[in-house]
């Protein structure tokens, strides 16, 4: 009884401290992700208003990006927020998900664990090298690895103890059975490298993913799982990889995007901008499907992400569509497809990530990526109109012109800002890293002048979801690009290649090849990965048949947004189902008529000569 009195006493104090932890980790991941708008901002003004360029404030803005990553990643961690896969576990009964879980968790901290050491070398080696303009040494950003995997595997090692005994020594059992086996097939298959890959990066990989183990952790897994089994290069290597991933300048974008998008809702921008498009279009028969569109096609320009996007949208048109008794089917139907469509409109962070990973202009990719997403929303409006428009309750109740006025002028400053982040971009006042600084200055300066303030708690809150949020997708990134790095080392580029050019039709069969891999990739496991694992791979061939990069992009990212958005596996269609509050198998039978609609915009942006641009 004493004991059991201790136990419990320890853990009331273990409680405390652990909440102690969390807010400190929150706050420092807070207090980065305020530098890097500070920094950046502040380059933009010595720039252009004082012509005195800070010089240092890239590479001081890269080193704090590196730990940003590492920290938010360990954010996401704790509170589960890695993008998984979990349509084949939640099919099973509830023991059963218990043992995956735990399985799951096993493996995530073993390739976590096998990371410590390559990166405690690689901090080594980078004692040896210096930030050329900071006059500092460049193991102050290798260490940022070895302290975000460390806090990483501490809040792995956390959720191993909860899980139940018994559903813990089974997951673990079974995690290990299958590691082995793995292991001895791999060292079977020694010397037959491209069986060797296709086992490791395809069977391995898609079991991992579809057992519910973090797409992230997953890649992670396999690339030192490859490396070990292959003994072809020391895990040092992935270590050095993965701090490539996490430090390029460009990549920064994506967290400053995120936190603007969450500031659409803290500073009560967005409902600005929607309350004036359902005043407006809202009483045209149909016409809250072409606010829900319109909406999601004005935000897109600003938030850069398209979770931030739904979530900015959604939750203001879809309680009003539920209130005039559309059916719940085509509202998730076309919110899912908004998502799709919506991938290549600027400033999208998957247009900035394309760029960095293959070279292309990302000025150029935002000019070419707008019109083929008007395009895909025309086509999505007029099938909206077709199967709700008959409803005469798809019509929102008029108002006068007077208070359609009075909504617009109120919404003028919020309309205004996508403007503004594409003026900035085109003019060259900032680059596409620095513009989300200015958006979120425009933002917090809107929110406290023009809509009423908000409470100092909100942005905080707003900033810590940011961190965690960008330190998911960014860990990806990051492993993704040591998975890619190890794919090319391999060989399994030259053979992917071959494949591609040998596909009958030439560029045409190239293109439609190209468009089903990433319907399919892209339902299965997420957008930025794929762009990561095979842009460096598919651009080169693209360029053998002289189709240009900026139209390709377009093309593999909108095919990719449909396989994202695309039920049975697609992650975005789920997330779209949480932010509307409808369950997904409303929708299973209306979505792919809105789908099919998709694919052949898609074919006529691919085929037509000026379609992509």
């Amino acid at each position: 009884m004493q004991a059991c009195s201790a136990t419990m006493a320890s853990g009331r104090m273990r409680r405390p401290v652990a909440r102690i932890a969390d807010a400190a980790l929150d706050g420092a991941g807070v207090v980065l992700l305020a530098v890097e708008v500070l920094v950046l901002f502040a380059g933009i003004i010595a720039r252009t208003v004082f012509i005195h360029p800070l010089i240092w404030s890239t590479e001081f803005a890269r080193l704090v990006f590196v730990w940003l990553t590492m920290i938010g990643a360990a954010i996401a961690v704790r509170d589960d927020r890695h993008m998984r896969m979990t349509a084949l576990v939640h099919s099973l009964p509830a023991h059963w998900q218990a043992r995956f879980r735990a399985g799951a968790d096993v493996i995530q901290l073993a390739s976590v664990l096998a990371m410590i050491g390559p990166s405690l070398v690689f901090l080594q080696v980078e004692q040896l090298s210096s930030l050329s303009q900071l006059g500092i040494s460049s193991a102050w950003e290798a260490a940022g690895l070895v302290a975000g995997f460390a806090l990483i595997a501490l809040y792995l090692l956390r959720d191993l103890f909860a899980h139940r005994g018994g559903d813990f020594w089974r997951g673990a059992v079974g995690a290990a059975v299958i590691v082995g086996a793995a292991w001895l097939a791999g060292r079977a298959l020694a010397a037959d490298t491209l069986a060797e890959v296709i086992f490791v990066f395809i069977a391995m990989l898609f079991a991992t993913v579809l057992a519910g183990v973090p797409i992230a952790f997953a890649f992670g897994f396999c690339t030192t799982f490859y490396l070990m089994v292959t003994q072809g290069a020391p895990l040092a290597v992935m270590a050095s990889q993965v701090e490539q991933g996490t430090s390029s300048i460009i990549l920064l974008a994506v967290p400053l995007f995120v936190l603007l998008g969450g500031l659409l809702t803290v500073t009560r921008l967005a409902p600005a901008m929607m309350r004036f498009l359902t005043e407006l279009i809202g009483p045209v028969k149909g016409g809250l499907f072409y606010v829900l569109i319109g909406g999601i096609l004005l935000v897109s320009g600003i938030s850069g992400a398209k979770t931030a996007d739904l979530a900015a949208v959604a939750p203001i048109v879809v309680p009003e569509m539920k209130r005039q008794k559309i059916d719940e089917g085509h509202i998730l139907s076309v919110v899912s497809c908004c998502g799709a469509m919506a991938e290549t409109i600027p400033p999208s962070i998957v247009l900035i990530i394309i760029g960095a990973v293959t070279g292309t202009s990302i000025s150029a990719l935002f000019a070419a990526g707008l019109m083929p997403a008007i395009l895909l929303a025309v086509i999505l409006a007029l099938l909206s109109r077709i199967w709700a428009g008959a409803d005469a309750a798809a019509a929102a109740p008029r108002v006068p012109a007077r208070r359609v006025l009075r909504s617009f002028l109120h919404g003028l400053p919020a309309l205004a800002l996508p403007f503004v982040i594409r003026f900035a971009v085109i003019d060259g006042i900032a680059t596409a890293t620095e513009v989300a600084t200015i958006g979120t200055v425009y933002a917090i300066v809107l929110g406290v002048v023009f809509y009423g303030g908000f409470r100092p708690a909100a942005l905080y809150d707003c900033a810590a979801k940011a961190v965690g949020l960008s330190g998911a997708i960014m860990f990806i990134i990051a492993v993704a690009t040591a998975m890619s790095w190890t794919l090319t080392q391999s060989g399994f580029a030259d053979d992917i290649t071959r494949l591609m050019l040998a596909l009958p039709g030439g560029r045409y069969g190239f293109l439609l090849g190209s468009i089903f891999l990433m319907i399919v990739l892209g339902s299965i496991l997420e957008g930025i990965p794929i762009l990561v694992l095979f842009g460096p791979i598919l651009f080169p061939i693209a360029r053998t048949l002289h189709i240009g990069d900026v139209r390709y992009g377009i093309i593999v990212i909108l095919a990719m947004g449909i396989g994202l958005f695309a039920p049975p596996f697609g992650l975005g269609y789920y997330a779209a189902g949480i932010m509307t509050d409808i369950d997904p198998n409303r929708a299973l039978k209306t979505i792919w008529g809105y789908l099919a609609a998709l694919v052949l915009g898609l074919l006529a942006i691919a085929f037509v000569p000026w379609g992509a641009l």
